[in-house]
């Protein structure tokens, strides 16, 4: 008697929803509104960088207002990351990300619209809100359609998005802050975020989730950002506002020590808490987040300080500022594609990291020896440099820890990275724009007194308020002073940048050095699926020990091929234990 043929649980169809196999055709449908989503964030992003200087100085701000119109933004994305990561594990993905870039959207709009710089800096709060959630639903939905060792294939895609977002942004704010104002640079935005969002409902076919109960923490979001934002604040006005050692900074520090270490404890507690703290036993994980803070100090300060050199050490105009920042951009690129390429083809990935590393030590050093005269040869050098570090390094921080993390905490682990990633920029950009203003404020009081009486005048009328002056419209003299304050200035804040850097290169280097895996999370979660189904059908049998003949078994000798006669069967196929004698 021949054997029924035993079915096999959970036949994969040909559809996302079912077992994650996607062709590339499929993956690239599927990636067109999520890259036109990541254009729309950077462009409305970096479109307003070049503009910055104009935009404070006709709404009277000073060196302070200007790190705080970049703070408040990185700020809002810093403390959002997580609970956007965490919804990505308890509700629609897509939905999620179309919210986002709406909100993002509609903050970018609105600051379009400032009269002063305190509406500019709430209105980039918003923006930020829903930078936050752009920045990891991107990197999730990424994740659950493209395996770690395939992501390197479309690293290009995403490589010119950041390149041309990037790049064509300040080319483009600098046009339409010459051509029509700056207010300008946060309206052009919207008609690409609205196709961005048709884009992604027509395209984006996600699995759905599956029904459970969700219990939100609450108390831990409160208590996450409220401390978060508040050791910002303090690191952002210490220094201007009030001394790094002073009862404000012993007010601020201690509420936030006390904010986050309630957090914790409320973490431990919650059932689904916004960042579970076991994901540090996680080694890939904890030093993948170290790193991470790092290099967003190199990422979030290049951008920042390197369009005020531009425009006030070098006197460019916002459209020269973007122009001469393409070689940074460049080296992303160039490094990001090819190197992408060579991991997805070898799956070998460690050795691009680190040497990402060195070159991002490499570059904040050389960019650590600016000062006004320095050629614009060598800094485009030096930017591209720094550039080929970051496309190396950024990307794969979040690959490897995708790679290592359990697919049910995907979006929490995704979420983590970024946030530790954005609170290092922020940080960085608020420590370190404190000590520009410092410097420059003291190069520039040192130099006045060298000068002639009628400049020393004009100083006190122009830059006695403290607020970054029109470059354009300063006495030769007094020209000359600025920019040589913030040439030197800006050298000396990228190369403080460079510990940080030395600290990435020694976390990449204690990465375990594990193997790639070649499904992306929807794939994978079908997969297990499948193992647990067939490991449930084992339990509920009954191992059945059958010593059998190959004549009363109906096979030929050779088709039963078994040394010893013995096979186990399902208690339902051969009822309880049965003992035949074997022929001989």
């Amino acid at each position: 008697m021949s054997r029924a043929p035993r079915p096999t649980p959970l036949a994969p169809r040909r559809t996302i929803a079912a077992d994650g196999s996607m062709t590339q055709r499929e993956v690239l449908e599927a990636l067109s509104g999520l890259l036109l989503g990541m254009f729309v964030s950077i462009l409305a992003g970096t479109v307003v960088s070049t503009s910055l200087p104009v935009i404070l100085s006709d709404l009277h701000g000073n060196q302070s207002s200007y790190t705080w119109v970049i703070t408040a933004t990185l700020l809002a994305t810093t403390v959002s990351t997580p609970i956007w990561g965490k919804f990505a594990d308890l509700f629609d993905r897509k939905l999620l990300i179309q919210l986002a870039l709406a909100v993002f959207v509609i903050g970018s709009a609105l600051a379009g619209f400032s009269q002063d710089t305190g509406t500019l800096i709430t209105f980039r709060v918003l923006q930020g809100l829903g930078a936050g959630g752009l920045a990891a639903l991107s990197q999730i939905i990424m994740a659950d359609i493209i395996s770690p060792r395939d992501r390197g294939k479309y690293a290009g895609l995403f490589g010119a998005v950041m390149a041309v977002g990037t790049v064509g942004g300040p080319l483009l704010g600098g046009v339409v802050t010459d051509a029509f104002g700056w207010r300008w640079n946060f309206f052009i935005a919207l008609p690409v975020a609205i196709a961005a969002i048709v884009l992604l409902q027509r395209t984006l076919h996600l699995p759905p989730r599956i029904k459970r109960v969700v219990r939100i923490d609450y108390l831990g979001a409160v208590l996450i950002t409220a401390g978060v934002s508040l050791l910002l604040i303090w690191v952002t006005m210490a220094g201007s506002r009030f001394e790094w050692a002073s009862v404000s900074s012993f007010a601020m520090v201690l509420g936030a020590a006390v904010l986050l270490v309630l957090a914790v404890v409320v973490e431990f507690r919650a059932t689904e808490p916004i960042i579970p703290l076991g994901l540090f036993r996680n080694r890939t994980f904890t030093l993948a987040t170290i790193a991470s803070v790092s290099v967003g100090v190199a990422m979030f300060g290049t951008s920042v300080f390197l369009s005020q050199y531009m425009q006030l050490a070098r006197g460019a105009t916002p459209t020269q500022s973007g122009l001469l920042t393409i070689p940074m951009m460049g080296g992303f690129l160039i490094s990001s594609t090819f190197f992408g390429t060579m991991i997805s083809r070898t799956g070998k990935w460690k050795s691009v990291m680190v040497s990402g590393s060195v070159l991002v030590v490499v570059g904040l050093l050389l960019l650590g020896t600016l000062d006004y005269r320095t050629s614009l040869l060598f800094v485009g050098v030096f930017m591209f440099v720094l550039g080929a570090g970051l496309g190396m390094l950024m990307q794969n921080l979040v690959l490897v820890v995708q790679n290592s993390i359990d697919i049910s905490r995907l979006g929490v682990a995704t979420s983590a990275v970024t946030f530790f990633r954005s609170l290092g920029g922020t940080i960085g950009v608020s420590v370190l724009g404190s000590v520009l203003g410092t410097v420059v404020a003291q190069q520039i009081r040192d130099g006045v007194g060298a000068l002639a009486p009628a400049d020393q005048a004009a100083a006190a009328r122009t830059l006695g308020t403290g607020a970054i002056p029109h470059i354009g419209q300063l006495p030769d003299a007094l020209r000359l002073l600025v920019e040589s304050a913030y040439g030197s200035g800006v050298g000396t804040v990228f190369l403080l940048g460079a510990p940080l850097a030395v600290i990435t290169l020694v976390m990449v280097s204690l990465l375990p050095n594990t193997s790639l895996g070649e499904q992306g999370a929807i794939a994978r979660a079908h997969s297990e699926e499948a193992a647990a189904g067939g490991h449930r059908e084992l339990e509920d049998a009954e191992d059945v020990l059958i010593e059998v003949s190959a004549a009363s078994a109906g096979l030929a000798p050779p088709a039963l091929n078994h040394p010893t006669g013995t096979i186990r069967l399902p208690r339902g196929a051969a009822g309880d234990r049965v003992r035949a004698t074997r022929a001989v």
